[in-house]
């Protein structure tokens, strides 16, 4: 190896990073203490690399695997597969000469029997190999810098955890107590505590400039020189502001606050009695003390709160009521709820577990003293004495810390980051469920360590003397190492045990399936990798909100230059002289004209500060809150299964919702269920199954098809068949497991033959094929909680749940798992068969394999083997043996599979090879030395694994659905038409994620696919090395399909474009090549363009990181407004970097729910949050706010006008009151309500024509434009306010009837303040797009408010200057005429400007309302969602309203037409096709090579599948011409043995590509040898 370095003894300890290429590991004689026993391997070999000098030093670690996976490199995230798939089943153990096998690939465990050499340099081990992590951090250096941020890398900081041992003394302080200070377990992902609520929220409110700024006018209000009529009364505004503000801020808290609660107090097991010596003792300080008050407090008022009033807490509170009084009455006091502040809400450690009853047989163990640890040094020492007072007792996950050990019960979710020491299993293995972390509800395989694996009870583990070597915590979910290390009790020497990601349980797994599990703590707190991941959430703020900041900045300079024109003129006025202020007036009040100017300007800003109106912000949180509230209470949000409605979690951010243009999208858990269901298969050449797929449903309405008529035909039909096979399958044999409510395959043809119909060599067949999906898996068995007849499945993937399923369905059920064998009931019989190996799966090899032992076939023969392969079918199809397969066969398979692929559907072959048993003994001796390699060992276990997994022979080809949430297909139409791009960003592999993007109809089969990788024989004429062939296939899509540079201008221009892609491409990108993608501006602007211009894009193997990474690169370059919708914990960096973050808070965890600003129940109802709430908000947020500006924009320009007669005194128009009654009463609840209720057109609508929302992608509604005209409109209305009622006072002397007058400044302000309050509310009636009786009623109060307050103020002796003001005005027809003529030509502008706009060019909305009164919506029920799959969908058959408003492709508009099309062949393509009825009675049964025996049912001797093609025709000759593929898919197609309603031909990809499956590349892989 390269850059192997060698550590003198002498050289100091160096304490340099560990990815330093200088890094140096301590030396034996570092610490300079005596020389300790030689040290050997944990299996007993001697050492001659040194001695050391302190048992707990870091010594030379054993030689692992050289390829080690890379931070956020692609390698590692296909190996993340491999971890979850490997280890399902324990190691056999006992006297059976042959007993069960696996190769356990991604759980590197060095074999106990082997020596291992302590003389390696540690530079050289996995942990520390210099050549690949140099390369790593080479390219980190050009990786995006949000990548790099989202990663947050500690793991140079390696730890050492010891137990029942003392510290070393550079692990120590100067005062004897531990250096390290680990953060504790408690967990906070709330902004505020109750002690920091206060400061922290007011100085988070005072960032924002407009509080300051009014902070300012307040305190300037307060020194009577500016003449502020009443401070106090001027301040009530801000305060109002930051208290409704504060408790938004607290109620959106206080759920996390509560969650965080009931995690921290979550119980769990902690070993006591033993000293935890990694950790200072935990003396509570009195600040802590305080601090613990102040939670309990709160805690204490929140449960208060809830039992009071909410129905589930009055139910709660009654119910402990009870359970206090049952207590009292039985003399027993109540238990304590807390060991030191509340209670736990986690029922899973407080209650029973009657699911331990149902664990499965092999994970129980004995108590009794007589297991025997495996092979190899242990870490039990029986020497030391058992110590009784140590045990495991229960406490909170809070009071976890590093170094202890806990035990974790079945069902029960990991506390903390922990290394597996032992479990329940006797090989050491548990099973964990991920779904918190990343949305797969797919069960993991974790081992234990295997010098700890004989641990059983407390007393072992207080018997054991370890440290563990560890890196130091990092966000990788798929990657650890570090090191065990203990000194063997009989020798006395050092021995080290490796560990990696398959030994360590992560924080938010659970534990399934496995009893119990124990282990120590390495990571806690925040220094997991679950809370690594979820990050701190990000505040964000709506681009209408972030846009505002720039009209409050041209108002701030309007405001400026009123202000300083005010202080000029002022200050002018002050140099005059022989005035008559000379006499009225003693001095000035600042001493000279330039000082008088300068106070001027001040005062100007107080009297015209609404220009900036605090009012706007108290009414945007106003009208915010309520869109969120109206958002929860939608009840075609809410998702009656899991009971959870829509949650808007950040309430600031909802008009964002209706600018969306792209969606980045999770796969599994987001698109899908992660639920798979059998759908069909191939037995022999003959297709079995019925089935309407959502990528079928969508090719066909491409066609033209009325999918809704085919569907409910087909589901009708479907439906039938069920319940017919259904009988058939019940009258052929017993069955105790099967259930046919959960039946998915459907096929009454399967059912007839497996009864013999179409012959018994067909009916074997059938049995054969199930007997292998019964046979080739590692599923696990359990006990059904409720029945405990009936047995619940637990696989490591949906897929292999699947196929198990289907084969108990059909007579072949798995009832128990053994460790040498399975048992089936066989049609009703209980049958075993022995299981010699288990190849598992992994995402490399792309198959399993399972090794069974047959009998011999008498006494004096040998037994022998079978292996049954399953995988993809390409994988497969290679290692056929030409010669044992009939060509016409796999012609027919082939031809079927490729049609269950275009139908959507996950597809996969299934052969087998007899095996002799000398054959089998020879190929297992490699098999035992390639699973006891310490160096490459999964390299070794795949070249053995291909020794014997070849010359195989096709039994069929399945196909699995991957079942869609509901209504996705629809829900990803109406995006798509609403202008919305989507983007696929998934961890899984490139297959499955194909497969997704068909079913779901991101993927058409009109598309071109263009495939970007890193490398492959098919670009080797591109580039040499992955970043030329990366950055040559980008430039090559662009130049030819585009005919783009990707220059900046082309980039440029790209920001402008907002249309659809109108070509039929999309990108398929894997992980390795995303991550060069996205290195270099160059690259990535070329990558983008690329992207944008294709309809579809799916970025396949991505880490978390690249998710945030691919957001952000769209987000900043193209200046869009994103949206990421995800279920996972690896979702969340995805989450957080778009605009909006959505999360899906289905059964598959709900991690992304935590950190996201909406939560929903499925994806469907992302349609309705983005289509009815998101463009509603946006629009009524873009309509009222400049509508605010307005209002106020009238008012105070009246004063700055009144000013030109004053000289800008700084006296007021109006009486005080009116100030601030202006903004509150007067004008304040139209505009609010405005912003609150209105609607242009309703949700139905919005739903049916979702071209509508297309006005948000192109930010017509709200722009500075549109806010400019509103201020200019604004200005020519406050002109007209001003000195319309200034020239009735000019001219003439108006008195009263008793010959008072009414010159006075204030009763001038009456009529100004009239004609602006009624032509404002006015305004925003017209403005507004609904009109009701309750917005209408509330626009009537608030005029009478005016006309009310008016008459009550000026009637009290307190309005002094203004007493009988009303009386005196309201009697003079004058003021009524000036009030009737300044509306009118305050109004008639705009409506006459709206007047002709509706006629002349009217907006797409003006159209759709005219559709809706004439009728056309009127089919459409109130309540109709078309993404609702119980709803029947109603086709669109109207003309659609102009395009020409969005400025867009006119094709892609409203504009179009779109109409059914029914084609003149619909009537014969619609024939149901029935493939499963091919005549069976030619087939040569002479000439059939196969055999079965009775004693074990279908699988006997030979197990050959017949060469002999079955056809419509007759048998197929081996020995005569081979016939094409073609005539054969012609032959097929005649004789109804193919789909004829639709072409099979699959989307044209430009490179080779998985997952595309098409029959001529199989059959050009059958001859392949490996």
């Amino acid at each position: 190896m390269t850059g192997m370095h060698n550590t003198p003894p002498d050289t100091p300890r160096n304490v340099m990073s560990p990815f330093d290429d200088s890094y140096r590991l301590e030396s034996s004689g570092s610490l300079g203490q005596p020389q300790a026993a030689p040290r050997r391997s944990s299996s007993g070999s001697n050492s001659n690399s040194g001695s050391f000098g302190d048992d707990h030093s870091f010594g030379k670690t054993p030689k692992m695997a050289t390829d080690a996976a890379k931070f956020e490199s692609v390698e590692m995230f296909e190996h993340a597969n491999d971890l979850s798939t490997s280890n399902l089943q324990n190691e056999a153990s006992g006297d059976d000469p042959v007993p069960t096998k696996r190769m356990r690939f991604a759980t590197t465990r060095r074999g106990m029997s082997r020596k291992i050499n302590m003389g390696i340099d540690r530079s050289k081990t996995v942990k520390w190999a210099h050549d690949n992590l140099k390369e790593v951090f080479r390219d980190e250096k050009n990786i995006d810098e949000a990548e790099d941020a989202a990663r947050r890398n500690r793991a140079s900081e390696q730890r050492r955890v010891f137990f029942n041992l003392p510290l070393p003394q550079d692990m120590l302080d100067e005062e004897g107590r531990p250096a390290s200070a680990y953060p504790r377990n408690k967990i906070r992902t709330t902004k505020y505590t109750p002690l920091s609520f206060f400061p922290k929220n007011i100085f988070n409110q005072f960032k924002n400039f407009a509080n300051v700024y009014f902070l300012v006018l307040i305190i300037l209000g307060a020194f009577q020189i500016f003449g502020v009529p009443s401070p106090g009364l001027s301040a009530v505004p801000l305060i109002v502001i930051v208290i409704l503000t504060a408790l938004k801020d607290g109620f959106e808290d206080s759920r996390r606050t509560i969650l965080d609660m009931e995690v921290n107090n979550t119980k769990t097991h902690i070993l006591t009695g033993v000293d935890n010596a990694n950790v200072p003792i935990d003396n509570v300080s009195l600040w802590r003390k305080f601090k613990k008050a102040n939670t309990r407090v709160l805690f204490r008022f929140f449960q208060w709160i809830g039992e009071h009033f909410t129905a589930t807490g009055k139910e709660a509170r009654k119910q402990r009521k009870m359970r206090e009084l049952r207590m009292k009455k039985a003399g027993r006091a109540m238990p304590r709820n807390s060991l030191e502040s509340f209670p736990s809400f986690r029922g899973s450690a407080d209650y029973p577990r009657t699911s331990l009853d149902f664990v499965r047989p092999s994970l129980e163990y004995d108590n009794a003293p007589g297991v025997e640890a495996a092979e190899g040094s242990t870490l039990v020492d029986p020497s030391m004495p058992v110590r009784p007072d140590c045990k495991f007792k229960k406490n909170y996950w809070k009071n976890v810390r590093v170094g202890d050990v806990i035990r974790v019960h079945n069902n029960d979710e990991i506390p903390a980051d922990i290394i597996l020491l032992s479990s329940s299993d006797a090989d050491g293995g548990c099973y964990v469920e991920t779904k918190n972390l990343d949305g797969e509800t797919n069960l993991k395989v974790r081992q234990s360590l295997k010098c700890s694996s004989a641990i059983r009870t407390s007393r072992d583990i207080t018997r054991t003397k370890f440290w563990i070597e560890s890196e130091g915590p990092h966000a990788n979910l798929y990657l650890y190492q570090g090191n065990m290390r203990w000194t063997d009790p009989a020798t006395g020497t050092l021995n080290t045990e490796p560990m990696s990601i398959s030994n360590m349980l992560l924080r938010g797994c659970t534990l399934r399936n496995t009893k119990w599990a124990m282990g120590v703590v390495v990571f806690t707190g925040d220094d997991t990798k679950i809370m690594l991941n979820s990050g701190v959430t990000p505040t964000k703020k709506s681009r209408i909100s972030r846009e505002l900041n720039l009209s409050v900045l041209f108002n701030f300079a309007f405001l400026f230059i009123l202000c300083l024109i005010a202080g000029c003129v002022n200050g002018a006025y002050y140099k005059t002289n022989n005035v008559s202020r000379d006499f009225f007036e003693f001095g000035t009040i600042a001493g000279n004209p330039t000082t008088n100017g300068f106070v001027s300007f001040w005062v100007a800003v107080i009297l015209y500060q609404s220009l900036v109106p605090i009012s706007l912000y108290i009414s945007i949180e106003i009208i915010k809150t309520a869109q969120a509230i109206f958002i929860y209470l939608d009840v075609l949000l809410y998702n009656a299964k899991l009971d959870y409605p829509c949650t808007p979690k950040s309430w600031n951010i909802s008009d964002d919702l209706g600018q969306i243009e792209y969606i980045f999208s999770d796969k599994t858990g987001t698109l899908t269920q992660n639920v798979m269901e059998f759908k069909k298969c191939t037995i022999n050449g003959v297709s079995y199954g019925r089935a309407y797929t959502e990528a079928l449903a969508g090719l066909r309405k491409r066609q033209g098809i009325d999918t809704e008529e085919e569907g409910q035909r087909e589901r009708e039909g479907i439906r039938i068949d069920r319940s017919e096979m259904i009988d058939k399958l019940q009258a052929i044999f017993d069955n105790s497991q099967f259930d046919p409510e959960r039946l998915t395959f459907v096929s009454k043809e399967f059912a007839f033959d497996m009864d013999g119909a179409s012959g018994d060599t067909q009916k074997k067949c059938c049995e054969h094929f199930m007997l292998a999906l019964a046979l080739c898996h590692t599923v696990l068995v359990e006990k059904d909680e409720k029945d405990p007849n009936r047995l619940d499945l637990q696989a490591q993937s949906p897929d292999e749940a699947a196929l198990v399923t289907t084969a108990r369905d059909v007579g072949f059920a798995l009832v128990e798992r053994r460790k040498e064998s399975v048992v089936l009931e066989v049609k009703g019989a209980l049958q075993e068969f022995e299981i010699l190996n288990i190849l598992e799966f992994n995402s490399t090899r792309k198959r399993m394999s399972c090794i069974i032992k047959l009998p011999p076939v008498d006494e004096k023969s040998e037994p022998r083997a079978l292996l049954i392969c399953k995988g993809a079918d390409t994988i497969v199809y290679s290692r056929l043996d030409p010669s044992q397969n009939d060509e016409s066969l796999l012609e027919k398979t082939a031809l079927h599979l490729e049609q269950y692929a275009t139908e959507g559907l996950r597809t996969l072959c299934v052969a087998q090879r007899e095996i002799s048993w000398k054959e089998y003994q020879a190929w297992s001796e490699k098999y035992k030395v390639a699973a006891e390699a310490l160096v490459d060992r999964e390299g070794e276990l795949d070249k053995v694994s291909e020794l014997i997994e070849r010359d195989l022979i096709l039994i069929g080809g399945t196909a699995i659905e991957d079942r869609l949430q509901d209504g996705v297909p629809d829900s990803i139409a109406l995006l798509a038409e609403a202008g919305i791009k989507l983007w696929v960003l998934t961890g899984d592999k490139i297959e499955t994620a194909i497969n997704i993007g068909f079913s779901c109809n991101v993927l058409n089969t009109d598309m071109e696919l263009l495939v970007i990788k890193s490398g492959g024989e098919d670009v080797a004429d591109i580039g040499h090395t992955p970043e030329t062939v990366v950055m040559g296939l980008t430039t090559k899509y662009l130049k030819e399909r585009f005919n783009m540079t990707g220059s900046e201008e082309e980039l440029e221009q790209a920001k402008k474009d907002h249309d659809v892609p109108k070509s039929d491409f999309a990108v398929i990108i894997d992980g390795e090549a995303l991550k060069i993608a996205l290195t270099g501006p160059e690259m990535r602007r070329k990558f983008l363009l690329l992207c944008k211009n294709c309809k579809a894009v799916l970025c396949c193997r991505v880490s978390p990181a690249q998710k945030a990474a691919v957001v952000k690169l769209v987000k900043t370059s193209l200046d869009v407004m994103t949206l990421a919708i995800g279920d996972g914990s690896n979702d969340v960096a995805m989450i957080q970097s778009a605009d909006i973050g959505v999360g899906i808070a289905g059964e598959e965890g709900r991690q992304a729910v935590m950190c996201s600003d909406f939560a929903i129940g499925q994806f469907r109802y992302l349609t309705r949050l983005l289509l009815v709430h998101g463009r509603w908000c946006y629009k009524r947020l873009a309509e009222m706010i400049p509508q605010f500006f307005y209002k106020n924009l009238i008012f105070t320009m009246a004063l700055f006008w009144y000013g030109v007669h004053n000289d800008f005194d700084g006296s007021y128009l109006f009486e005080f009151t009116y100030l601030t009654f202006y903004n509150l009463a007067f004008t304040s609840v139209p505009v609010i309500l405005l912003g609150v209720l209105d609607q242009d057109v309703s949700d139905k609508i919005s739903l049916i024509v979702p071209e509508l929302y297309r006005s948000g992608i192109l930010r017509l509604d709200w722009n500075q434009t549109k806010f400019l005209w509103y201020m200019v409109d604004g200005l020519y209305q406050s002109v007209i306010c001003y000195f319309f009622p200034y020239l009735v006072y000019r001219r003439n002397g108006i008195v009263t009837n008793n010959g008072l007058g009414l010159d006075h400044r204030f009763y001038v302000g009456v009529p100004v303040t009239g004609i602006a309050v009624i032509a404002c509310n006015v305004y925003v009636l017209m403005g507004q797009r609904r009109w009701d009786w309750f917005t209408g009623l509330f626009i009537i109060l608030s005029i009478a408010v005016y006309f009310g307050w008016t008459g009550i103020w000026s009637s009290s002796l307190n309005s002094y200057e203004f007493f009988k003001s009303a009386d005196r005005v309201y009697s003079m027809p004058s003021f009524w005429a000036v009030l009737v003529i300044g509306i009118f030509f305050c109004l008639v502008p705009r409506f006459t400007f709206n007047a002709v706009q509706q006629m002349t060019a009217p907006s797409d909305v003006d159209i759709v309302k005219e559709m809706w009164a004439d009728g056309a919506y009127d089919m459409y029920p109130a309540d109709y969602d078309p993404t609702d799959p119980a709803q029947r969908k109603i086709a669109r058959s109207f003309p659609r309203a102009s395009e020409q408003y969005y400025k867009g492709d006119s094709e892609s508009g409203v504009a179009r037409g779109h109409g059914h099309v029914h084609g003149d062949n619909y009537g014969a393509s619609s024939e149901s096709v029935i493939v499963e009825e091919i005549p069976m009675d030619t087939l040569d049964k002479e000439n059939d090579k196969r055999y079965y025996g009775d004693s074990l049912g279908p699988l006997r001797p030979s197990m050959q599948i017949s060469r002999h093609s079955m056809g419509g025709s007759g048998a197929a000759n081996v020995a005569g011409p081979r016939t094409s593929l073609e005539r054969t898919r012609a032959d097929m197609l005649a004789a109804n043995q193919l789909d004829n309603r639709y072409s099979v031909e699959r989307a044209r990809v430009s490179l080779d590509l998985p997952g595309v499956t098409h029959a001529a590349a199989l059959m050009k892989q059958r001859s392949r040898q490996d």
